[in-house]
Formats: structure tokens, C-alpha cells, sequence
């Protein structure tokens, strides 16, 4: 008897811990956000709001560092009265997330209102995401990846594919509906694998024409329909350098806006030594190449405006801590010290 009740205590002990917890709550009352339209538009008037201009974020220099305002609704309004436009924009905005005391974030964007004089009564300026996302604060980089993603997703998904007639936003703008034909349309990531090729004692990176002079990053390519991550890995390693991997291991994932909501997939992948030769495809790639230890920890210390040298040329520099291909980078760079 007492083995029962120590168990249901401890059962009932880990349902009292989940319900309590912080962030089962928070998403939890997100859900409630986007499936109650009327909770969603009660929460809008004491919500933040994240502000974008043709999907740019609005930012404020402070000193060195870049701030990402969070403005009240009633910030919102008393600027959208300046337009003669209030809740018909605030009915455009979408849940992003929310905070421990379940204060909801919401972005909008005000791309069909004159820029300058927003950046003037805000003191700050819009900025394009690819600079932001490097500049602002690890914490608010997230948000603001999500934001445009979702911004982007609305303002391309407008009419349905069946109809051709005009679909609804919900207020959270979760999804969308065509009240024509019924169909409800839903946000969607694309899969996309980011893979760090080694032979054992060197790694493999690569460089697309439009990269920053000097940037080398690891291989990517989007999942083709019906691969799982194993197969997309290979695929896309052979097609790029014309290498068999031999085996892999996934690292992490990173939601990323570029060039549209992309799930990135991180992994390393193995080829053999003996087998090693690259031979790259000209039409995906400007140049690949092994690096050893010793110049991936250079340029891991080196930043684009540094790796300028007097020839002209540019000495190899690596994405920053925010990207994915970074933290690939460093893993391997652990794992040959150890």
C-alpha cells in the first residue's frame, strides 16, 4: 500500500510541477491566443509591438549597442493616429510570442506608411534583418527571425491556391482562411540541411558567388520531397564537391528568414581520407577547400572588416557566433583539440 501511494504521490507531484511550470503555461496560454480570436484581440491592447517597414525591423542605437524597441499598444495608436489609421493596422499585426508573465508580442508591419517619418518620432531607423540579426542582442534575434518570417508568409499567401479568391487572417495569424472553398492555409518552414564535411584532420567549406569577399561557410541545400536529413545530406555533398559520406551525426537546428522561413539542419559528415579529392559543381559554388586546424582557428578571429589585405585580396573569415555554420565550425575545432 505504502509503494501505491508513494506512487501516485510522485505522479501527482510531477502533473502539479508541469501544470506550475512557466513555460507549460506560457504555451499553453500562446495556444489559447491563437485558437480564441477574441482573447487574441483582448490581448493586443496590452500587448508589445515589434515594428517592421517592408519587413525591415525598426531599431535604436544606444551608444554602440542596438536596441529592439518593444512599443505599447497605446505607443502604437497615438503614432497611427498621425496616419488617420488605428485598429485596421493593429488588426494586421501577428503573435510572435510572449513573456513569463504572459505579456503577448505581436509584430506589424508599416511598410505602406511613409518610413522617415516613422524613423523620426520613433528616433530610430529601419534595418535590414541580415545587419540586425548580427548587431542586436542574442535574445531578440529569434523574435525578430520569426517576425519577418511570418510577415513574409502572410504577405505572400493572400489568395487561395484553389479559388484564387482572397483568404482571412486570424488575429493571431496562425493561419489563414479562404471562406470560399473552406481551405485553411497554415504557416510552413522549408527543411534545409547545413552540413560540415571532414576527413578526419581537415574540413571542407565552401563560398557562392554572392557571399562577402573572403566569407566561407559549410555546404547547404534544401530537402528534396521525400528524402529524410541522411539522404539530403549525401545527395547534396556529392552534388556540390563530388564526395561520399561515409557516415554523420546531427548537431543542432536554427530557424532561419533567409531567402524564406528555412529550418536549418545541422550536421557533421564524415568522407574518406584516401577519397578526399574535391570536385566542385561550378554552377552552386565560387570555390571550396579543405582548411586545417590551425587557419579555422585564425579566421575564427577574424571578422570581414579585418580580413581585407593590401594585395586587395581577402584572408578567409567565417559567419558569426548568431549562425548555425559557426557553431558547426566551433564543434569541429573542439573535437580536433581534444
Amino acid at each position: 500500500m505504502a509503494v501505491v501511494c508513494q506512487a501516485l504521490h510522485g505522479r501527482v507531484s510531477s502533473l502539479v510541477c508541469r501544470l506550475h511550470s512557466t513555460y507549460v503555461r506560457k504555451m499553453r496560454y500562446l495556444n489559447q491566443l491563437k485558437e480564441d480570436d477574441s482573447l487574441c484581440r483582448q490581448a493586443q491592447t496590452s500587448g508589445t509591438f515589434y515594428v517592421f517597414h517592408n519587413l525591415s525591423p525598426f531599431l535604436q542605437k544606444v551608444g554602440k549597442k542596438y536596441l529592439v524597441p518593444q512599443l505599447s499598444a497605446a505607443e502604437m495608436k497615438r503614432i497611427l493616429e498621425k496616419f488617420q489609421e488605428t485598429e485596421q493596422w493593429i488588426e494586421k499585426s501577428v503573435l510572435i510570442g510572449c513573456s513569463d508573465e504572459h505579456r503577448p508580442h505581436f509584430a506589424l508591419d508599416l511598410g505602406a506608411l511613409e518610413k522617415s517619418v516613422i524613423e523620426s518620432e520613433l528616433q530610430g531607423s529601419f534595418t535590414d534583418l541580415r545587419k540586425a540579426l548580427f548587431v542586436v542582442d542574442g535574445k531578440d534575434s529569434p523574435l525578430l527571425a520569426s517576425a519577418q518570417a511570418l510577415l513574409r508568409w502572410h504577405d505572400s499567401h493572400q489568395y487561395c491556391s484553389r479559388t484564387g479568391q482572397p483568404t482571412q487572417k486570424n488575429p493571431a495569424g496562425s493561419k489563414r482562411v479562404c471562406q470560399a472553398s473552406g481551405a485553411t492555409y497554415y504557416p510552413q518552414m522549408s527543411p534545409v540541411v547545413i552540413t560540415l564535411v571532414s576527413d578526419g584532420s581537415r574540413c571542407l567549406l565552401a563560398r557562392q558567388p554572392s557571399f562577402p569577399p573572403g566569407m566561407y561557410t559549410a555546404l547547404s541545400g534544401f530537402c528534396d520531397m521525400g528524402e529524410n536529413v541522411e539522404e539530403t545530406v549525401r545527395r547534396e555533398v556529392a552534388e556540390e564537391v563530388g564526395l561520399e559520406v561515409e557516415s554523420l551525426r546531427y548537431s543542432a537546428s536554427q530557424h532561419w528568414p533567409f531567402p524564406s522561413s528555412s529550418l536549418m539542419i545541422a550536421c557533421h559528415a564524415l568522407v574518406g581520407a584516401q577519397r578526399a579529392e574535391i570536385s566542385m559543381d561550378n554552377l552552386e559554388l565560387e570555390e571550396a577547400r579543405w582548411f586545417g586546424l590551425e587557419e579555422i582557428m585564425e579566421g575564427l578571429k577574424r571578422e570581414s572588416r579585418s580580413s581585407k589585405q593590401d594585395d586587395g585580396s581577402f584572408l578567409p573569415w567565417f559567419p558569426p557566433k548568431q549562425a548555425i555554420a559557426h557553431q558547426l565550425i566551433c564543434e569541429w575545432v573542439q573535437q580536433q583539440s581534444a
